[in-house]
């Protein structure tokens, strides 16, 4: 099933309290807002809803994938009444229609721990990207989840990883070109290959409020993407792993993106594979500054 982006826009300007009356569901008046009695700690306004127990928010369509388990499309055609067209004859690899993120866990004590002391990620590194909703715990293996959205902030990308072991795993329906990032100011653009490896950066470098973006692999469809939504980037550094692979990536993107115009530098661990195992390598980072001010501002 296919909807217009005008159909999208209008989906996501719903109003969630006529919504939520239109549901049958009960809603308490609290000044400017309204309470949901379901989930007494979200407020709604206009199309913006809130949750204060878990620090996240969003728009219509976002609430209703939430709340309704309803995949991208069914909350399109939930909010505006209309039945999507037959998908355009192009190749698509992630169908929205396919796309549906893991139910949640209502805890993520997990994966915070994982993140926290076993890949020594700084808690409010990590802290930031949960508040967000970039990163949560699956409720039925209680692995990490990290989200891609699209510039409207619809999640179309979702990567399971295991706290224990190796299991890794894209989301089915995820579309690649739309991957786990931080969209800071100025014009750099940071590039990793993980997750993981982007908040290990912003551990290890606490001043970092440049914009970051992961490809989860070596395929640069997240970098095309980015770079198409922020044109005024023209500054690209590449932080791919150490190891063949990622130095071959390197020098084929370096050549690509520096005759489209871009500048390109690239950078790599002192030592370890990647950018994580430095981090490893080097122990508990204890430098002065508040990150949790660095990374949000």
């Amino acid at each position: 099933m296919y909807y217009t982006q005008e159909q999208i826009d209008r989906a996501n300007q719903a109003d969630i309290v006529s919504f939520l009356q239109s549901q049958g569901e009960q809603l308490t008046h609290a000044g400017q807002e309204y309470r949901w009695k379901r989930h007494d700690s979200l407020t709604v306004r206009g199309n913006k809803w809130y949750r204060h127990s878990q620090s996240k928010g969003g728009g219509p369509v976002d609430f209703v994938m939430e709340f309704f388990g309803k995949s991208f499309t069914e909350a399109v055609e939930l909010l505006t009444g209309e039945q999507g067209a037959a998908a355009p004859d192009r190749p698509s690899p992630a169908p929205l229609s396919d796309f549906r993120l893991p139910p949640r866990s209502d805890t993520a004590g997990q994966v915070k721990s994982y993140l926290t002391e076993a890949r020594r990620i700084d808690e409010d590194v990590s802290g930031f990207f949960f508040s967000t909703g970039d990163i949560y715990e699956e409720a039925a293996h209680h692995n990490a989840v990290f989200v891609g959205r699209d510039e409207d902030g619809v999640p179309r990308y979702a990567h399971q990883r295991g706290t224990a072991g190796n299991f890794r795993l894209d989301v089915k329906g995820s579309d690649k070109a739309f991957n786990f990032c931080y969209r800071g100011e100025g014009e750099r653009l940071f590039v990793f290959e993980a997750p993981i490896d982007l908040m290990s950066y912003c551990t290890l470098h606490r001043q970092v409020t440049s914009n970051a973006v992961a490809l989860c692999g070596l395929h640069e469809g997240a970098l095309d993407t980015y770079l198409r939504e922020n044109p005024q980037l023209r500054h690209i550094v590449l932080c791919l792993d150490a190891d063949e692979p990622g130095q071959s990536a390197v020098e084929r993107l370096r050549a690509k993106y520096e005759a489209a115009g871009y500048m390109v530098q690239s950078r790599t661990p002192p030592c370890g594979k990647d950018w994580n195992e430095y981090l490893q390598q080097r122990g508990p980072i204890r430098e002065r500054g508040d990150l949790r001010q660095t990374v949000t501002r």
